[in-house]
């Protein structure tokens, strides 16, 4: 949830940046009134899109440890209540249910309205005529007029015409759509200057339709300053007198040349693939295996030196028992049972890998190790048994990175076994020639369910 919230926030602010700064001052308005609509659309959608980049980085074979298990075994205890997260979700429901109780109050206010006054049919709207000294304001297909002024005629044919755009195009379900949101996302602030920036490229577009229709700009912006001065707008509601400012008189006499309104929409493609990299690009690190590849001729005397001096301890766990060969024959089945501290890495017959001097070790030994993990790691009480492994580097300072999950159980089992590992201390690096080394390790961890 909290990735969602930061990851949309950003694209909104972002996106709301983009249109301040390019778009708002072109007359572009149509364009303008789906891109603030989609923006915040694709703002939901983003936090949910991964692209997964696969990244290369070579380690030396012989680096890679596979070490004995670590048994978890899961311990029932009593769940913790979570008395501040309850707390911040109780706040949460209760305002939010206050701004849907007030969301919901105004629109049925303005629903009475319709209904409890007279209407006549407008073209293709209804003229709501009301006590109340108002300016023309619409909802839906209802324009709410003065019945005095509608009756004595005292309502420009322009005024009509301003509020049969807002009908006839819908704005209402922008502002109802924005306003839902507000409500939901209420600690967001920038859903306050969406919904400003719809109202206002909503009038840009009223005025648009009316200088073109009437061809009179002057007395259009007279009739603006004298009937948009002092009226409260009405909340939900398209209202004529919607921030009447000097950016409105200015957009009815600008021109936007064609060039420059395709480069400006172009312009979007560039800030939404930043976007999408920024946000949706993950990284995944892939570890590529060098292998030292040397001459068998040359190295067959040492691979068989090395067998010569080894002994081959099998065990039969069935019986309890063990046996030991001594002075093996270096037959290639018997190459793979040699123990790796005895003959370096055996890859293939032509491949020779050198193994590190020292191996990294976990502060106080690997029994440490072991306890850590114990203590920390958090399997679910549910009947789980099996084995997961995990690879993760241990860099040159003794930090873990690149944690990836090789076998899962489910469950969050992985995942559990990664969030441990990142709480782990520094280790000890590997040593290979005086110098630490980048050593990939490999934990199997044994689940078993509790008896």
């Amino acid at each position: 949830m909290i990735d969602f919230l930061i990851k949309s926030t950003i694209a909104l602010g972002i996106f709301l940046a983009f249109y301040h700064l390019i778009l708002e001052r072109e007359k572009i308005h149509q364009f303008n009134r789906f891109f603030l609509l989609f923006s915040i659309i694709i703002s939901f959608v983003i936090p949910f899109i991964t692209f997964e980049i696969i990244r290369e980085i070579p380690v030396n074979f012989s680096n890679q440890i596979n070490i004995d298990q670590a048994t978890i075994t899961p311990v029932r205890a009593a769940e913790k209540t979570d008395y501040k997260l309850n707390f911040l979700w109780s706040l949460y429901a209760i305002i939010t249910l206050l701004f849907s109780i007030r969301f919901g109050r105004n629109i049925w206010a303005i629903m009475s309205k319709s209904s409890n006054n007279p209407i006549i049919k407008f073209k293709n709207s209804k003229l709501v005529l009301v006590d109340e000294k108002i300016l023309p304001y619409t909802f839906l297909n209802y324009i709410f007029v003065n019945s005095d002024d509608y009756k004595k005629r005292n309502i420009e044919e322009e005024l009509y015409a301003h509020e049969l755009v807002h009908v006839t195009q819908k704005h209402t379900i922008d502002i109802l759509f924005i306003e839902l949101l507000k409500t939901i996302f209420w600690f967001n602030p920038l859903f306050v200057f969406y919904k400003k920036a719809i109202q206002l490229n909503h009038e840009f577009l009223a005025d648009q339709e009316i200088v073109k229709e009437y061809n009179n700009v002057p007395f259009y912006q007279k009739l603006l300053l004298e009937k948009g001065s002092g009226i409260q707008p009405i909340f939900l509601a398209s209202n004529l007198n919607y921030l009447v400012t000097k950016k409105r008189l200015i957009m009815m006499t600008k021109r936007t040349s064609r060039n420059i309104a395709v480069l400006k929409k172009m312009a979007i493609v560039p800030v939404f693939m930043a976007l999408v990299t920024f946000l949706c690009v993950k990284i995944v690190a892939q570890e590529t295996k060098i292998e030292t590849k040397t001459d068998v001729l040359k190295n067959s005397s040492v691979i068989e030196n090395n067998f010569s001096k080894t002994a081959v301890v099998y065990t039969d766990k069935v019986r309890n028992t063990t046996s030991e060969k001594k002075d093996v024959e270096a037959t290639p089945e018997s190459k793979k049972e040699v123990p790796s501290s005895t003959v370096s890495a055996i890859k293939s017959t032509d491949i020779i890998v050198d193994p590190v001097d020292r191996q990294p070790e976990f502060p106080g030994g690997i029994l440490e190790f072991y306890k850590f993990v114990g203590k920390n790691f958090k399997s679910p009480a549910d009947k789980i048994e099996g084995k997961i492994i995990v690879e993760f580097m241990i860099e040159t300072d003794g930090s873990l990175s690149e944690f990836q999950v090789v076998k899962d159980l489910g469950f969050g089992l992985g995942d559990e076994a990664i969030r441990v590992l990142k709480l782990s201390p520094k280790w000890n690096p590997g040593i290979q020639s005086g110098q630490p080394v980048r050593v990939l390790y490999t934990l199997p961890i044994t689940i078993q369910s509790e008896k």
